[in-house]
């Protein structure tokens, strides 16, 4: 199965567009785990095999596992996430950007020894930085479009000199995504959920790419805004919620809250997609479309 078939796949599976993002805090773990960075494959398993049977994608940042020399842990993660829910894909958080023999290795990192089934990559050193990812076939590169940081509008909302008029830096990319950069059907966006409007332009600019939004939850993206903005019966969108879920409770009971948190999550999501639906606000479709 390609990466898009897998994600179709848990949505309808799960009825959901939920992504758990996998971001381990060892300071913010349960007590009994709190500052210990040997116990992250066992804090984030715990979340995984909680969660499974509610979210479209896992999804693991690097940084949270390096930072920690937990490579290693990382790759156990993945290890269990492929043999605990082969239904739901791994995206694999990284934000890599480089050319050249670089990038390849990057590739080799994502694909062969984590064994991902996408990753997250930044676009600002052209399509050769991007190439290497897409000879995996099936495999799935989300390319930051317009994120969710307060910084972003340092460079993406910026104007380009255009035979097509003046569009935000952005704007570009999602078209770049949409049109020629997307030559085996591999790419999606990162868009931030804390802008829904942006997120409505990008899926008007790019209307059939799967969109990865993090920023609900902890950052403070709204729900119901997301889904209105940015689902469509032929454009699908991935949810990211991380902190809210991994850490709602600080007790033994960690795995049962952050289910609770998951569930109630997807049912909101859900929920806004059947809404919208209803009242002509999206697309009629089922969450597998």
């Amino acid at each position: 199965m390609t990466f898009l078939d897998q994600l179709g796949a848990a949505a309808a599976r799960n009825a959901s567009m939920l992504c758990v993002g996998l971001d381990p805090e060892p300071r913010k773990f349960p007590h009994r785990l709190r500052g210990d960075s040997n116990k992250i494959y066992d804090f984030c398993a715990a979340i995984v095999d909680a969660t499974a049977e509610l979210v479209i994608a896992f999804k693991p940042q690097i940084a949270y596992f390096a930072a920690h020399r937990a490579e290693g842990q990382l790759e156990r993660l993945m290890e269990h996430m492929r043999r605990v829910a082969p239904q739901v894909p791994i995206i694999l958080d990284a934000k890599r950007g480089d050319i050249g023999s670089t990038a390849e290795q990057y590739a080799i990192e994502a694909f062969e020894r984590y064994g991902a089934d996408a990753v997250t990559l930044s676009p600002f050193m052209g399509f050769d930085s991007v190439a290497p990812y897409l000879k995996y076939a099936g495999k799935g590169a989300f390319l930051l479009c317009r994120t969710s940081n307060p910084g972003g509008d340092d460079l993406q909302a910026q104007r380009l000199a255009s035979v097509d008029g003046q569009p935000l830096l952005y704007e570009h990319v999602a078209r770049l995504a949409q049109g020629p950069w997307n030559l085996n059907g591999q790419l999606g966006l990162v868009v931030g959920a804390t802008y829904p409007a942006e997120i409505e332009r990008v899926r008007t600019l790019a209307p059939t790419l799967p969109l990865l939004i993090p920023g609900v939850g902890a950052q403070g993206g709204d729900a119901i805004a997301t889904v209105k903005a940015g689902w469509r019966a032929n454009g699908p969108i991935i949810v990211n919620s991380s902190r809210a879920i991994l850490y709602a409770s600080s007790g033994d009971d960690f795995a049962e809250a952050a289910q609770r948190e998951a569930r109630r999550t997807r049912d909101l999501l859900e929920a806004a997609r059947v809404a919208g639906a209803a009242t002509g606000g999206l697309a009629h479709s089922s969450a597998a479309q």
